[in-house]
């Protein structure tokens, strides 16, 4: 099946063209560049609930977005509410089935390990991350959950894509609360 057939899950994207992710390292990094700045606009819609700005998406392995997810914490009053909890949610709901084989999760900020655990549980083969979170990150920084030896399935991290500018929203809207 190619990824502009209209049977294929999810919403198309542009530059979904015969395989996902692109082959090469530059287009790569111009499609990793792309879904960063559709998960940093979703992350701004935490804003609106007082939220900590964080957003993702899940993209199918034929390119097609499946999920996306902005943090629900306070809107919800559900600490499990993170913005990768709910764009996996969102796949899987898209799919029918909790299996993310073959799936990419974009994040704006670097998974805590619940988030981690859950990336892991759906069987997820890849993280795309734009902050690193030096204080509760779970996949390189303080912990590397997802590349453990005893978890059954490891993860590729892609990280600091777009660093600077999701690392930007969240120092904005932490010095407004201090």
């Amino acid at each position: 099946m190619s990824e502009n057939e209209p049977d294929a899950p999810g919403l198309s994207l542009p530059w979904a063209a015969d395989t996902f992710p692109p082959v090469t390292l530059a287009a790569r990094r111009q499609v990793w560049d792309a879904l960063m700045g559709l998960a940093l606009h979703e992350a701004t819609h935490a804003l609106a609930s007082d939220d900590v700005p964080v957003g993702a998406l899940v993209v199918g392995p034929q390119g097609t977005l499946l999920g996306v997810g902005h943090n629900r914490r306070e809107e919800g009053g559900d600490p499990t509410a993170h913005a990768e909890v709910l764009a996996i949610r969102q796949a899987a709901a898209t799919l029918g089935s909790w299996r993310l084989d073959g799936c990419t999760l974009i994040v704006t900020l670097e998974p805590c390990a619940m988030c981690a655990g859950a990336i892991t549980l759906a069987r997820i083969p890849r993280v795309v991350l734009g902050a690193w979170d030096p204080k509760a990150g779970a996949t390189g920084s303080v912990w590397d959950l997802v590349r453990d030896r005893a978890v059954l399935h490891t993860v590729e991290v892609i990280g600091g894509v777009r660093e600077q500018e999701c690392g930007d929203l969240l120092r904005g809207f932490f010095e407004e609360r201090r």
